[in-house]
C-alpha cells in the first residue's frame, strides 16, 4: 500500500494504473461503515484508492473542525488490512493553496435538510469531491447511505458536469442496537449513547407505518416527533419525508421516499435516514 501526500505524486501513480479504479473519499477516523465502502470497492475494481482529508470548508464557524477525531496511523493499518492500493493524505495547503478561489455550487438539492441547517456545508463538500475526482480520476466512487443527501448532491454534480464516474451508494452500517456508525459517536457519553438509539427507533417507526399502508407524510412525521420527544436528551433539528431523488418534501408518499432527520443528543449532532418503500 502506497501513501502519498501530494497531487503530483498521486497523478503520477494514476497514470501507471490499468483497469477500473474504485475511490473512497473519507475524513478519516475510520469505522466499519467506511470499511464497507472499501470492501465494495475492492470487489468491484482492479485498484482501490482511499483519501483521508478533514475538509475545513465543509465545517461552519461554530462546528467541530478542530475537535474532529483524527488517528492516521490507525486508519492506515485498517486500510492495509483491506488491501487498499493507494492512500492519498493531502495537507490543507495542498488542497487549498493561498490563491484558491473556485467553488462548486450544486443548486436546489443543497438548499434543504443539511443545507438549510448548515449553510455553506455542501459548497465545501461538492468542491472538495470535485477536486478529488479531478485528481484521482476514478471509474467508480463509493459513498454511504447514511449521508443520503451528500450522495444525492454528488450524483447531481457528476451528472450535470458529465464526469462519467459511477457513484455507488452502500447501505448504512449500524451498531447492534441500530445506531448508525459515525465518527462523531465518540463524542457521546454512555447515557447519551443509549439515548441516541432514538434516531433508529423513530426511522423504524416511519418504515413500519409506510409498510402498513400509511401514505400521509404528516401523520408519520407527527408520530415520529412524538416518539423522539419522549427522550429527554434528544432535541430535533429537522425531520423530513422527501422524494428520494429530488429531496422535495412530500405530503403524500406516492413515490420512493426518504425519511431523514438530524437530532442533537446533548451537544452532539447526529444524522440518519431510511428509505421508505
Amino acid at each position: 500500500m502506497q501513501v502519498v501526500k501530494t497531487i503530483p505524486e498521486i497523478r503520477a501513480l494514476r497514470q501507471q494504473l490499468s483497469g477500473s479504479v474504485g475511490f473512497v473519499p473519507t475524513m478519516g477516523y475510520l469505522h466499519e461503515g467506511h470499511l464497507a465502502l472499501v470492501k465494495q470497492a475492492r470487489i468491484e475494481n482492479s485498484v482501490v484508492i482511499v483519501s483521508i482529508y478533514v475538509n475545513p470548508t465543509q465545517f461552519g464557524p461554530r462546528e467541530d473542525f478542530g475537535a474532529y477525531p483524527r488517528e492516521l496511523n490507525r486508519d492506515l493499518e485498517l486500510l492495509r488490512g483491506e488491501g487498499v492500493d493507494i492512500v492519498f493524505v493531502p495537507s490543507d495547503e495542498e488542497m487549498y493553496p493561498p490563491e484558491f478561489s473556485s467553488w462548486m455550487d450544486v443548486g436546489k438539492v443543497t438548499e434543504r435538510l443539511e443545507g438549510a441547517s448548515r449553510p455553506g456545508h455542501f459548497r465545501g463538500v461538492a468542491t472538495i469531491v470535485a477536486k478529488l475526482f479531478n485528481i484521482v480520476q476514478p471509474s467508480r466512487a463509493y459513498f454511504g447511505q447514511k449521508d443520503a443527501q451528500q450522495a444525492v448532491v454528488i450524483k447531481r454534480m457528476v451528472a450535470d458536469l458529465n464526469m462519467g464516474i459511477e457513484i455507488v451508494v452502500v447501505p448504512t452500517v449500524r451498531e447492534s442496537d441500530g445506531l448508525a456508525m459515525s465518527s462523531r459517536n465518540i463524542y457521546l457519553s454512555p447515557g447519551e449513547r443509549q439515548a441516541a438509539t432514538i434516531l433508529y427507533k423513530a426511522l423504524t417507526l416511519a418504515r413500519q407505518l409506510r409498510r402498513g399502508g400509511e401514505k400521509d407524510a404528516g401523520k408519520i412525521s407527527r408520530q415520529m416527533t412524538s416518539l423522539i420527544q419522549k427522550e429527554p436528551l434528544a432535541q430535533i433539528d429537522y425531520f423530513s419525508i422527501a422524494d428520494a431523488e429530488t429531496l422535495e418534501e412530500l405530503s403524500l408518499i406516492d413515490r420512493p421516499a426518504l425519511a431523514s432527520l438530524a437530532v442533537r443528543i446533548g451537544k452532539t449532532r447526529l444524522i440518519d435516514n431510511m428509505p421508505l418503500e
